[in-house]
Order: structure tokens, then sequence, then C-alpha cells
């Protein structure tokens, strides 16, 4: 099918928010108005559109992100609603890196919260121009004023309002818009569909010129003409400010904050309107970066926005599905691609044979021959294709950029209780791990447990719930342990030789190596520093190997490694018995004295904990903190709540959520998020010691 919109009438946008800041009704109410939805849809009834695993529904929040299209004003919404609650970061990371802007949603009486800063953050690190919409006008002590102050604060971001709210709270009726001047009123009899344009109220008419001023000042600084003519006196026309809004957001010169109530069907329209008027379209974010499939060293490449241009995409989510079975969600970048054709996987350097190509409106779908520049779609029947992956012209080679996925820091272990459940577990972990990046199964070489490895309790408790309903797995799960590792702390220098010479083809290997702490996060970095043949090119793949056996156990209590130098300075080999085989296993008993020479210590992941609670709880909460040996970093105030930031070992933090709410009588909250490493005090090495070696 050729294309019914053109490229540059596409608005590939997410929704980012915290939790409960009425991120999916928002979506629900856009689906609404752009007359796709038929039916309004309500979180707290568990009937959402995008909602749509059962686990969403039960719990009320947004786990998977769906993707789903609709139409407005002649332009096409491709939307990506994301998770907010914190263990499913990996999922809004994986949404952002595909989109071309986003809208921001912030809770009216909440402001910026923590996963808030999070999104935030993430947003800035792939540059997504954004506008935020102040959500929930219509609850007790909302306040859009303290909530464009909290963007300033909180997140270092520069909000300019485009729009005022009329009253608040119970009295919130509308919106002044800014660009236009005119006061906008919704009519509640048509669920929000009808509203009228009025003249501004006249108790908010210097307040309107003052913001109005404001916006206009913040749009001519961006271009010297408008610059010029201000300053002469003349204000920019409707259609100018409109456009150097739009040249604002695409260069992250500052945000448009606009406002409503969702859930009050008030506001959704104009928001729509901001989606159309001032995000990018794919030819505005330019051609896409990537490089040369097994290019060394690596050579750059660009794809354009461009149906002529050669096909490439890039696989941002795979989710199971009950009727099509695999389905991949993809991002096409270049080209066009038609169903049925074969298309090469320049991650992996397999082909894929392209099966359905599906449009997706949350969990109903729309079967399409030809997909182009600029569409998300979903693909069934990809085998080989994981999370982060290129797809591309056979012919033209590219891969996008890899995404960065962050590592596990908690674990459970889980056994089947039955034959018949264990073949299903392993068919069933390996769909989730390909699902979802950030969770990870391995087995442990000792005992022969399946662990299962994630971001946080929630979510490894969502996984075990999925297993449990979706893939009928009987199975009992043991109590989380944190993911401890290890580090060395200082340098140590090995001469080890391998010998085994006794008749026929012996073994011989010698190699001298320096072990040295990495900065902290830093990872694992290997160099050979051989020159003069001492140690030949064709056994230096076997040193590396000797190195990678021993990182997956430390001596201290049998934890992964992390954080190392190793260089390879000296060695020697024997014409005849010297092997790949020979260096690895002098390699790997270097390592071993190395890592005891080196001063091997324990580390444990150190949570960024974030707690609001009131201010008559405040006392309780620190000496609590404490008694988890957190570290204080200190207090808030906002509105009349505490916000108390501290650093706390994840080890300390299990069950934290019950002695917080019996504490404070249910009324605190807290959001915690990995932040790094940390050495493991000597008492506390010696439990886990004692536990684990």
């Amino acid at each position: 099918m050729p294309r019914e919109h053109d490229i540059k009438d596409y608005r590939n946008f997410g929704i980012m928010a915290h939790i409960d800041a009425g991120k999916t009704t928002t979506t629900e109410r856009i689906l609404f108005y752009t007359g796709k939805s038929h039916k309004i849809g309500e979180v707290h009834d568990g009937a959402a559109t995008m909602d749509w695993m059962t686990q969403e529904q039960e719990r009320g929040i947004t786990i998977t992100s769906a993707a789903t299209t609709c139409f407005w004003r002649g332009h096409r919404l491709n939307i990506i609603d994301t998770p907010g609650h914190v263990d499913f970061t990996i999922e809004v990371e994986r949404s952002l890196r595909v989109l071309d802007g986003a809208v921001c949603v912030l809770d009216g009486n909440q402001g910026v919260e923590p996963q808030t800063e999070t999104v935030w953050r993430q947003a800035d690190k792939y540059d997504v121009p954004r506008v935020v919409f102040v959500n929930k006008m219509d609850k007790i002590g909302a306040d859009f004023f303290k909530c464009v102050a909290d963007i300033v604060k909180r997140v270092a971001g520069k909000p300019v309002c485009l729009q005022l709210p009329i009253g608040a709270e119970s009295d919130f009726k509308g919106v002044i818009d800014l660009v236009r001047m005119k006061a906008i009123v919704w009519l509640e009899e048509s669920l929000g569909a009808k509203f009228v344009e009025e003249a501004i109220p006249a108790d908010l008419e210097e307040l309107s010129k003052e913001y109005r001023t404001k916006l206009v000042e913040a749009c001519v600084e961006l271009d010297d003409d408008a610059m010029a003519a201000y300053l002469e006196g003349q204000e920019p026309s409707e259609e100018e400010l409109v456009r150097l809004i739009r040249k604002a957001v695409q260069d992250r010169a500052f945000h448009p904050v606009l406002c409503g109530s969702a859930f009050k069907n008030k506001g959704v329209q104009p928001l729509l309107d901001a989606v159309v008027d001032y995000l990018p379209s794919p030819l505005d974010r330019g051609a896409v970066k990537g490089l040369v499939p097994e290019s060394d060293p690596e050579e750059p490449l660009t794809r354009e926005p461009d149906d002529k241009a050669p096909f490439s995409l890039l696989a941002f989510k795979i989710m199971d599905d009950p009727f099509v079975g695999t389905i991949t969600f993809c991002r096409i970048y270049s080209g066009t691609v038609l169903a049925g054709s074969t298309v090469l996987n320049s991650t992996s350097g397999k082909k894929e044979r392209i099966g359905r190509m599906l449009l997706m409106h949350a969990n109903n779908r729309e079967d399409i021959k030809e997909a182009s520049a600029g569409d998300i779609v979903a693909i069934a029947g990809l085998k080989e294709t994981r999370t982060g992956d290129t797809l591309c012209d056979p012919l033209k080679p590219a891969l996008l950029e890899k995404m960065e996925f962050p590592e596990p820091v908690i674990e459970i272990a889980i056994e089947p209780k039955s034959k018949a459940d264990q073949e299903k577990l392993g068919i069933a972990l390996s769909k989730l791990a390909a699902e979802d990046p950030s969770f990870r199964v391995s087995t442990d070489s000792e005992s022969g447990q399946t662990i299962l490895k994630g971001m946080g309790e929630l979510h490894l408790d969502i996984k075990v719930d999925i297993l449990r309903r979706t893939y009928k797995v009987d199975a009992n799960v043991g109590a989380p342990q944190v993911a401890y590792r290890e580090t060395i702390t200082r340098k140590a220098e090995i001469d080890y030789t391998h010998k085994k010479q006794t008749g026929g083809t012996g073994q011989f290997a010698r190699v001298k190596l320096v072990v040295e702490p990495n900065e902290a996060g830093g990872g694992y970095q290997f160099e050979s520093k051989i020159v003069g043949g001492s140690v030949p090119k064709e056994y230096i793949p076997g040193v590396e190997k000797g190195i990678n056996s021993v990182m997956g156990a430390g001596v201290v209590a049998g934890f992964p490694i992390v954080d190392f130098k190793v260089q390879l300075i000296d060695g020697a080999f024997h014409e005849v018995d010297s092997s790949v085989l020979a260096f690895e296993i002098a390699t790997r008993a270097a390592m071993r004295e190395a890592l005891q020479k080196g001063a091997s210590v324990l580390l444990e992941p150190v949570m960024k904990v974030e707690v609001v609670t009131p201010e008559e709880y405040t006392g309780s909460v620190i000496g609590d903190l404490n008694s988890r040996r957190g570290q204080i970093q200190g207090q808030d105030m906002r509105g009349n709540a505490v916000v108390i930031n501290a650093f706390v070992p994840l080890a300390n933090m299990f069950g934290y959520v019950n002695t917080l709410r019996s504490m404070s009588q249910g009324r605190a909250n807290y959001t915690m998020l990995f932040d790094h490493y940390e050495q493991v005090p000597s008492n506390v090495a010696a439990e886990v010691q004692a536990k684990f070696a």
C-alpha cells in the first residue's frame, strides 16, 4: 500500500511520567478524541486499552509499552505508552531510543517525582524533544505554578508556559491559550469532546499578559529577525509564534508546558495540537547514525528518513502474543519493506524473513503489506531477532547503534515443582529473557538451581506471576538475593608457567600478567603489551579465554569479578608443545594467584533511595534508614511533605515497603534506583562469606 501520509506528517512520540501521574489515562483520552476508541477505558476499573496484560489490569500500572497509531488534523500519530514504575526503566529507555519526541506528564499535585527525573535524564541522553502536560489539575492540592518551578529545580529544565489553568481543584474549568490569547472551556455533558472559546476572564487578564510576554520573549530570542521586530514594538503573529515554539522544541531551547485533567476530559485536544505543531517529524530529526557492519576500525554511516534510501529498521521490543506468536516491534528508519521479503539481521549476521506485518492498536491488529520510513510496526515470525537488533537491506547493510542495558542487581532462585514444569520453565524463561534484556536467567554451577536476575523486587515478582499465569509453570521461589560482585584493590604482577611434558605431545605456556584495579564502573579491560613475539598472536585468544573463565567466580565468595585491568606484558612458548589451551590454563592459574595477591574485596549494590513522608514521621524514617546502613544525603520540603534522600545497600532494603507503611500509617512512599557498587564493610563481608563461600 502506498503512503497515506507524507513522512513530514508523522509524529512518533511517547508519553512518559512517574507511576500514577495519569499517563495511561492521557493515552486513553487521546485514542478517544482521535476516534480510535469508542468507549473510554479507565485504569482504575482495569479496562484501559493500552494496559492489556492481566498483570497490568490488576495492578493498575503499565508494564509493557504498547504501540498504537491514531490520526489528528491529517497527521499520523504513533504513540508508545511507556511504563512509569522504576523497575521497568529498561522499557522507557528502549522506547525513547526509537521516538522522535515525547510528552512528559506530571501529576499537578506532586510535580516532578523521582521517576520523572529518571525518565527526563534518559530523554536527555537520547536528545528527545519534549512538551510537558501538567495533568490532574482537578485534584485537591493541584498547583500548576509549583510544577513549573519544579521542572527548573529538579531536572534543570527550561519550562515556558503555553497555557494557564482557569480555576484549580474542583473548580478547574479549562485553560488560557497564551499563543492565541483565548480561554478554552470544556462542556461537561459531551465527555469533553466539545469546548467553547471565549474571552479571558477579567481576574486572569494581568497574569495572562505577564506569561504571554514571557512566552514571546523566550521565542524571539531564538530568531534574530523576530528579535529585531520585537524590539521595534512588533509582536510576532500567531503563525510566527507557532514556528518559533516548534524551533525551540526541536533545538531543546525550552520545554512548552500545557495543563489539563485527562480523567475529567479537559485539555487533551490542545495537547494533541501541541504534538502536531511542536514535536518533530522523522524528517526534522534527520538521518540516523550507524556503522558499517563488521568494519574495523568502526566506519560510520547514516541512513536518511526517505523511502528511496536503503532499508533499515531497529527492533525495540519483543512480545509473545497468544494469537500471533512472537511479535517484534520495529521502528523503520529508512527505505521500504514488504511482507514476505528477506532481510539481513546485521547484529547477528543472519538472514530473516519478514512474515506478517501488523499495525498495532494496543492489542487489536491490522495486517499491512508494506511499511516505509517513519513507521512503527509489529512483525510476526522473526526467529533470530532480539531487542536492539538492526534489520536491513542485505545488499546495503547498516548497523544502527546498539542499546545499552543496565546490569541486574537482584536475583531469586526458582525451582519447578515437577518434571513437566521443568520443561515448561525452560521454554518460558527463554521467551521472557528475549522480551526483556534487563531480565537475565542463569544456572548456579554448584547447586544447579535456576537463578532469575532483575532490576528490583517488583520486576521479578511480575516475571514469576507471568510464569505462573501465562505459561502455567508451578514453581517454588526462593527469597531474593543481592547480586554481589568482587574486585581487586591493589596491583599484582604474576609470572606463571604451565608445563606438562612427559613424553608425547606436552603442554607449555608461560604468561606474565599485571592485574590492577580499574575505576568504578570501568568494567574489565585487556591489553596485550607483547612486542617481539614472546607470545605469538594466535595464542592471545587463549589468554583472554583464561581471564574470562575466572571472571565468573572470585576468590572471596565466588561472585563475578568487575572493574579490573589485565596487561599481558611477557611470556614464552614452545614450538611443539604450546597451544591456545595451554595458554588458557596458564592464564587461569595466574589470574587466581593475582586475585589472592590483589587483596580482593566484596562489593554490594547501593541504591539511591528517596522517601517522601509527612513531617511528623521524619525522625523515625531517618532512624530506620540509618539502622539499614544508610547514608542520609539530605532532606528537602516538597509542599508539606519531607523528602529524604539517602544511599542504602540493597541487602538492607528487602521488605522496606512494609516497614515504611507501618511506620507512617501508609502515608509515606519511597522509590529506589540502583546507583553504584561499593565495598562491603568487613563485618558484613564475613557474614556474606560464611553464607556463600
